[in-house]
């Protein structure tokens, strides 16, 4: 497992602005390793230890793929959601990139439970049977509870089982979901800045979660093992 940086990849993280931290008064105790300095009030991260990271999780990753596990897509930040949807796509992965459902992992047994009922209205709506066997009134809102199970379920609506790992972008925004996993024993990747604690994932990669440009940095190499796990 290569778990060294190389310059090129430095190279790719520093134009996207994956360095800058958070200021110091915000730092997590267990960040302080990964920090090589100061601009002005803003911590800098050590680009070096950031790119051995991101191989280590890319190498879990693929590895995971490869044992057909199943990966699940983590980040509602507004600002950051539509990349970690394109990334699970681009990976043909499951995503939430709106807020955790709670019970998502820990009462994975409800939540397959609406799984399965957006599935039978999808299908009776698509088979047409909704009109045929129900009232105007019931239809409309039948229609109503498809179309909030849609929105809650959006990028799990495929899973047919709870996930094997989480792949999070910023872990203290997250904290529901990170909790839910270390509760099951589920590792997470995640991307996580100087705030974050680097433990609650179980392969850190610290680069600024929060500019667009360097989430989508991180999370096109994560999505990128991933793929080439799943057709290897």
């Amino acid at each position: 497992m290569n778990t060294t940086a190389n310059p090129a990849e430095i190279k790719r993280l520093f134009e996207a602005g994956a360095h800058f931290g958070q200021v110091k008064s915000r730092r997590h105790p267990s960040a302080k390793p990964f920090v090589a300095g100061l601009a002005g009030r803003t911590e800098i991260i050590d680009l070096e230890k950031t790119a051995a990271q991101l191989n280590r999780a890319a190498s879990a990753l693929e590895a995971l793929a490869k044992d057909g596990k199943t990966v699940l897509f983590v980040g509602g930040k507004p600002e950051i959601a539509p990349l970690v949807k394109a990334a699970a796509m681009r990976a043909r992965a499951p995503y939430v990139a709106t807020r955790w459902l709670g019970g998502t992992i820990t009462n994975w047994s409800e939540i397959k439970k609406r799984i399965d009922r957006l599935a039978q209205l999808r299908e009776e709506s698509a088979a047409g049977t909704l009109a045929k066997q129900h009232t105007k009134l019931e239809v409309v809102r039948l229609t109503r509870e498809m179309e909030r199970l849609a929105e809650r379920l959006d990028g799990i609506a495929e899973l047919t089982k709870r996930p094997d790992a989480l792949v999070v972008v910023d872990t203290k925004h997250e904290k529901h979901a990170v909790k839910e996993a270390r509760m099951a024993g589920i590792p997470v990747i995640a991307l996580l800045s100087s705030d974050c604690n680097l433990a609650d994932a179980a392969y850190p990669i610290m680069a600024n979660d929060s500019s667009r440009a360097s989430v989508e940095a991180v999370l096109s190499r994560l999505a990128d093992a991933l793929t080439r796990g799943t057709i290897a």
